[in-house]
């Protein structure tokens, strides 16, 4: 109830490294993940959700849970990593965790095609 009550890194970056997009049409919950990464690391993340308490709380826990990991940390995120870092979820409300899993995901894969479009200059 924590992270509904007191959600943390609600918003957004005005030039993310990565945005991710998850959500079920069905139940009207979707979140929108931001990251910063800097040298191979999560720096900073910060989301926009729809829906209900738990899938508040699940993506508050998410960007708790990246911020500081690498990213190949950060990409081993499960469909549960959440639900046991909030201490446990119903089981009417997976679906909440296994969301924010696929936005951490999706935004680390926006990441790597923002990574190679770009030049590098030496």
């Amino acid at each position: 109830m924590d992270h509904f009550r007191s959600p943390r890194n609600v918003g957004d970056f005005h030039d993310p490294d990565g945005v991710g997009n998850a959500g079920n049409p069905i139940n009207g919950n979707s979140i929108v993940l931001y990251l910063k990464i800097s040298h191979g690391t999560v720096t900073d993340a910060k989301f926009r959700a729809f829906g209900c308490a738990a899938s508040i709380a699940a993506s508050s826990m998410a960007t708790e849970w990246i911020i500081g990991r690498t990213i190949e940390e950060a990409d081993s995120i499960e469909k549960d990593t959440i639900a046991v870092a909030l201490g446990g979820l119903p089981p009417t409300k997976m679906h909440c965790s296994t969301m924010a899993a696929d936005g951490v995901r999706t935004a680390i894969d926006d990441y790597w095609t923002r990574l190679k479009g770009t030049t590098i200059k030496a």
